[in-house]
C-alpha cells in the first residue's frame, strides 16, 4: 500500500552520507531493520529505489540514510528540502528484531549500519534489556555514521558495547583499526557461541562476515544477513 508523505528534515551525517526524515504517515507501522520504497517523480521521469529505515518505531518520523554516490536517483534525494512530497510503499523484509534474543552480535559496515541503528534505538527506548554488542568497520574514522550517536547510546544502556574499527587510519586514531575479523569477535565477544549475529553491508564485506562466523562454528541458525547493494 503507498503512503503519501512530505521531507520534515536532512541530516548531514558525514561527508557523503546524508539522513533525509519524512512524516510518519498515519497507519505506516514497521519492525526495525526492515525497508521501504520511495518513489520520485513521475511518468517518464519516475524514479524507485529501496532503502533501509535507520528510524526506529519508537520515533515520530521515518528516517532513511543514504551514501551520496552521484546516481541520478542518488542526486535527486540529496536535492530534497523540508516539505517535498514522495511517495513510499512498504514495508518489506524480514532482517529485524524485537529484543527476542538475549544476547546479540553486530558486525557491519559503511552504509550497513542503517538496520543496526534502528535495531539498537528500538532496544533501548522500549526499555528492553539485551546485550549487544557492534563491531562498525569503517575506513576513516570522518566516514563513521551516527558516531555521536552510538557513543552515546553506549553510555546511557549497559548492554550496550559499540566497538568502532577503521581500515585506514590516521596517524591521531587511537581505536581499534583493521577489518572485521575472527581475532576481533574472540576479543570483544568472548561469549560469540551464545550470541546472535546481525551482519549488514555490502555484499563483499557480509560475505567476509559469513565467512569468519563459520570458521568460529557460529550455527546458521544464529546468522542473520542484509546486503547493501551499490555501495562497493
Amino acid at each position: 500500500m503507498p503512503f503519501e508523505t512530505c521531507v520534515v528534515e536532512t541530516i548531514q551525517r558525514t561527508p557523503d552520507i546524508k539522513s533525509i526524515r519524512f512524516e510518519k504517515p498515519q497507519g505506516f507501522r514497521y519492525l526495525a531493520g526492515q525497508y521501504i520504497f520511495i518513489t520520485l517523480g513521475d511518468g517518464p521521469e519516475k524514479m524507485e529505489k529501496h532503502f533501509t529505515l535507520s528510524s526506529s518505531p519508537t520515533e515520530g518520523f521515518l528516517e532513511i540514510t543514504k551514501r551520496l554516490t552521484g546516481h541520478p536517483f542518488s542526486n535527486a534525494l540529496a536535492g530534497l528540502n523540508s516539505g517535498d512530497k514522495v511517495s513510499i510503499r512498504g514495508p518489506y523484509g524480514d532482517f529485524t528484531f524485537q529484543a527476542e534474543y538475549d544476547k546479540v552480535g553486530m558486525l557491519s559496515g559503511g552504509i550497513g549500519i542503517t538496520p543496526l541503528r534502528s535495531m539498537i534505538k528500538y532496544s533501548i527506548d522500549k526499555g528492553l534489556n539485551p546485550s549487544i554488542i557492534l563491531l562498525y568497520s569503517n575506513r576513516l574514522d570522518s566516514d563513521i555514521a551516527f558516531r555521536d550517536e552510538l557513543e552515546g547510546m553506549q553510555r546511557e544502556k549497559n548492554g550496550i558495547k559499540v566497538i568502532e574499527t577503521i581500515t585506514r587510519p590516521e596517524p591521531e586514531w587511537k581505536g581499534v583499526t583493521g577489518r572485521i575479523n575472527a581475532e576481533m569477535v574472540k576479543k570483544f565477544m568472548p561469549d560469540y557461541m551464545e550470541r546472535t549475529f546481525y551482519t549488514s553491508g555490502p555484499p563483499k564485506m557480509v560475505d567476509a562476515m559469513l565467512s569468519l562466523l563459520r570458521e568460529l562454528r557460529v550455527p546458521e541458525e544464529q546468522i542473520k544477513k542484509e546486503n547493501f547493494y551499490g555501495y562497493d
